[in-house]
């Protein structure tokens, strides 16, 4: 248990780690500089993929290009670190709508009551933001959720037995095509500006995001899930909004409106029927709640039956 809230603890901070790094780095600069420490120096250890490279790219993309460019690029443009870290959680609507479309994968009235309250809550979100931010970066984490749903999908037909192993080559993908867009859309003098003015605090943050809420934070997860029924794990990821939200009220003073208040409440509910609403059936599939939050998502493990759940996938 101690384990599994520092975990959720660790990735709820990392959104406000990234909010802090985004004022050192151009955001898809900065994504490829974490994909590219947590990776490179940890492909070394892990072996070879233990699934076919196909899985591999199409997760790397979609979660690592086009979910955290997404990501970085909202928070970037004013989406608070806070609310970041609950419309996210919004990504498990979109698991499950699409595991329904590509895996047929039929949500049951429990679950679909789930999605119902979660979208609730990310109109009222929506509402908030409408009134006290930026609408276009808020539809930016809409679109970064989705995405994330579509790798969670990938993932799940990918079915690694390895979670990290699984991840930490997933991580080699984005690097170049991170970089690539950076050099396009932000120009290769903001990021050698950005390099030429490094400090100990912008280095930091890249070591938190890369090594604390990556490597760290799924090596345990993954531990967790091995050694632990997936049901008995999953529910911890419910956290990560909570310490996200909190940690950015305390470091970085944003403010929580009762609208904001609300919308957690449904948003969190609703991920909670949507997600567990079926972990404790016999054979039935236990999807995570959203887990990450300026991190890499969880894998097949997150599907996987409680029957299943203690042996390595």
């Amino acid at each position: 248990m101690a384990l599994a809230v520092l975990v959720t603890a660790v990735w709820g901070v990392n959104f406000v780690v990234i909010e802090l790094g985004l004022g050192h780095f151009p955001p898809l600069f900065f994504s490829a500089l974490r994909f590219l420490v947590a990776a490179l120096p940890a492909v070394f250890f892990v072996g070879r993929p233990k699934v076919a490279w196909k899985w591999v790219i199409g997760v790397g993309l979609a979660l690592g290009v086009a979910k955290f460019g997404l990501l970085f690029i909202g928070m970037d443009r004013g989406m608070p670190a806070g609310l970041s870290s609950l419309v996210l959680q919004i990504q498990t609507v979109f698991t499950a709508l699409l595991a329904a479309v590509v895996l047929h994968e039929r949500p049951g009235r429990v679950r679909i009551l789930g999605m119902a309250i979660a979208l609730c809550g990310i109109a009222l979100a929506a509402v908030d933001e409408g009134t006290s931010g930026p609408v276009l970066a808020f539809l930016l984490l809409i679109a970064a959720a989705a995405c994330w749903g579509v790798s969670n999908v990938l993932t799940r037909k990918a079915s690694p037995p390895d979670a990290l192993n699984f991840m930490i080559w997933v991580s080699t993908v984005p690097v170049l095509p991170l970089l690539a867009l950076s050099l396009l859309l932000e120009g290769p003098k903001a990021d050698v500006e950005a390099l030429r003015s490094l400090d100990w605090s912008g280095a930091g943050t890249i070591v938190y995001v890369a090594w604390g809420a990556t490597v760290f934070g799924f090596g345990a997860w993954g531990f967790l899930l091995r050694r632990y029924p997936a049901s008995a794990v999953a529910p911890f990821s419910l956290l990560v909004p909570v310490f996200g939200m909190s940690s950015a009220a305390l470091l970085l003073d944003e403010s929580v409106s009762p609208l904001r208040w609300g919308a957690a409440v449904l948003l969190v509910g609703g991920v909670a029927l949507t997600s567990l609403s079926r972990a404790g059936v016999p054979g039935a599939p236990v999807p995570a709640p959203a887990v990450l939050a300026g991190r890499l998502p969880p894998d097949a493990s997150a599907f996987r039956t409680p029957s299943t759940a203690t042996s390595p996938r």
